[in-house]
């Protein structure tokens, strides 16, 4: 570890600069002295100033950080949410170089024009317009030459400064070692365009026949297998407006704008609802700037590089969970948060329904359409930390997904109603849980899985009789921690024991100097003293060593 930190010295010391420019005033009270067993971070807008210096993978840092609503508080996730990296595009000549290497025939013959300006620039890669051969227009998502090398020498240093923090308090608590492998997961994952590309399809395969939307007027674009590699990406131009500050008029639509907007907000819940409780795989990033209204009058789903997946079992606590919510019912939401998350130390669950209780009576005299259903999961997330559960990642991601479909769903149509989207589609997804999608199978499955137990059943009492009358029925029980607490209360026995032994040969020794009026007997007293010290030494000693003293 150390020998990694000595590596990324150079790179340290950038990070100390740019700590100590933006955030002299927090350094100078984290130095003064806090409470140890409290996170201290930067206010929300000198850490974003900080990671948007520190360069491209602390950017990614910041956007990660941002779908963790169970480590950060609500103004940092905001702070953190809107986090982009001003990074200018690199020189064409840099790009056309990797694009040679990338593409296996010459770029001549291969595409008719490239556009050599890029159309938009991340912290990671950068897209250019281009026609191919063929006359088909398509977008060239390239990454940004030796980007790897840089974020390979970040994720070296983020890992090392996590083991080192995770030998506090904080560090233990908030698991950073397995945050900081999680960052590297999905940055690596991000430098792979061959999954987002897998990812873009399986997306475009899941809304195929849709009978909850329209899968007609939700495109994602098509993928370019025989172009895309692990560093570039070609895909299907789509011809469009952002979809939150894009002029329909100006593309060509004649009709009703705020019928049209009402219709776009249907059509985007019931897709990510979808995704979310039917698929159990999901676009986790849907910000206004991946959401195209284009000229045909479709709606594009842009840049994959972020996805979530439930497992069934998720899925099905999550729609309880909704539908929790929706009754204010705190006893169910803490059942529910048992299922969701792992506990790290026992928890109390009379004070985690007491903390959800007092979550949701400020929302009893609330209309369901005043109620942000997305802020309200933030917050239950947050009260799950605070009584010792850690939540895993794809809840930060089902959190984050929720914001965003309801921040651009509101900004849509200000009258947005969650409850009343929703309500047609719970019907039909109770039903899909609790019998699949082939309902005759699950009732023939069931029927065999019954007559088994009928045929098996028989045999069994009959078997548990006989061990009865014949008095050989054994119960096995294994009660969870109870060979700990044994040992425990031996450990405190013999300590007990040997304390008594030592205290009554002190006292022999005292004894036997008091009585002996020859002082014959004084090296039997010095004997026993000396030997009754070393002994109650020797247990002090192991005592603090066992750090049980308090």
């Amino acid at each position: 570890m150390f020998l990694r930190l000595a590596k990324t010295s150079s790179r340290q010391r950038d990070i100390a600069e740019v700590v100590l420019r933006n955030g002299w005033g927090y350094m100078r009270r984290l130095l003064a002295g806090t409470k140890a067993e409290e996170p201290q971070l930067p206010p929300p807008a000198v850490l974003r100033n900080i990671l948007t210096e520190l360069g491209p993978v602390y950017v990614k840092l910041g956007q990660l950080l941002s779908t963790r609503p169970d480590l950060l508080p609500p103004e940092y996730l905001k702070e953190l949410s809107a986090l982009q990296a001003d990074v200018p595009p690199v020189a064409w000549q840099e790009i056309e170089v990797l694009l040679r290497q990338e593409v296996r025939d010459p770029l001549e013959e291969v595409f008719a024009t490239i556009n050599p300006e890029a159309v938009a620039a991340g912290s990671i890669a950068q897209t250019h317009r281009a026609t191919l051969a063929n006359g088909r227009e398509v977008a060239l998502k390239v990454q940004r030459p030796g980007i790897d090398i840089t974020i390979e020498q970040d994720i070296t240093l983020i890992r090392s400064l996590a083991e080192l923090a995770s030998l506090t308090k904080v560090g233990q608590y908030y698991d950073l070692k397995a945050l900081a492998g999680e960052f590297a997961t999905a940055l690596r994952g991000e430098l792979n365009f061959s999954q987002e590309a897998e990812c873009t399809d399986q997306l475009r395969r899941n809304f195929v026949g849709s009978h909850w939307f329209d899968s007609d007027r939700l495109v994602v674009p098509e993928i370019y297998w025989d172009l895309t590699t692990e560093k570039l990406l070609v895909m299907e131009w789509l011809d469009g407006v952002p979809l939150l500050t894009g002029d329909f008029q100006g593309i060509g639509y004649k009709g009703d704008r705020k019928a049209e907007e009402q219709a776009i907000v249907t059509l985007l819940i019931r897709a990510f609802f979808q995704q979310i409780y039917i698929d159990g795989f999901f676009h986790a990033d849907p910000h206004p700037g991946n959401l195209f209204y284009l000229n045909d009058g479709r709606v594009a789903l842009l840049d994959s590089g972020m996805v979530g997946r439930l497992d069934p079992r998720t899925q099905q606590a999550l729609t309880e969970m909704m539908l929790a919510i929706v009754n204010l019912d705190a006893q169910r939401c803490a059942q529910l948060t048992l299922q969701l998350a792992e506990p790290i130390e026992p928890v109390n669950m009379a004070r985690l329904e007491a903390d959800y209780d007092r979550l949701l009576r400020r929302y009893y005299n609330l209309n369901l359409n005043q109620i942000s259903f997305s802020q309200l999961f933030y917050e239950i997330l947050q009260r799950a930390r605070s009584n010792n559960l850690r939540v895993p990642g794809n809840m930060g991601l089902y959190a984050k997904t929720l914001a965003n479909l309801e921040g651009v769903a509101r900004a849509l149509d200000p009258e947005f109603n969650l409850t009343e989207q929703i309500k047609p589609l719970m019907t039909d997804l109770f039903q899909r849980q609790l019998v699949g999608e082939a309902p005759m199978q699950a009732l023939l499955r069931t029927a065999l899985d019954l007559k088994s137990l009928g045929l098996q059943s028989p045999r069994q009492i009959e078997m548990l009789l006989d061990r009865v009358t014949s008095e050989t029925l054994q119960w096995k029980l294994d009660i969870r921690d109870l060979d700990l607490l044994r040992r425990s209360i031996d450990d405190s026995a013999n300590r007990l024991s040997f304390s008594i032994v030592v205290g009554s040969m002190i006292m022999g020794a005292a004894l036997i100097l008091a009585n002996d009026r020859t002082g014959r007997l004084f090296w039997l007293s010095s004997t026993l003293f000396i030997t009754a010290s070393f002994l109650g030494l020797w247990l002090i000693v192991s005592i603090l060593r066992s750090g049980r003293l308090r």
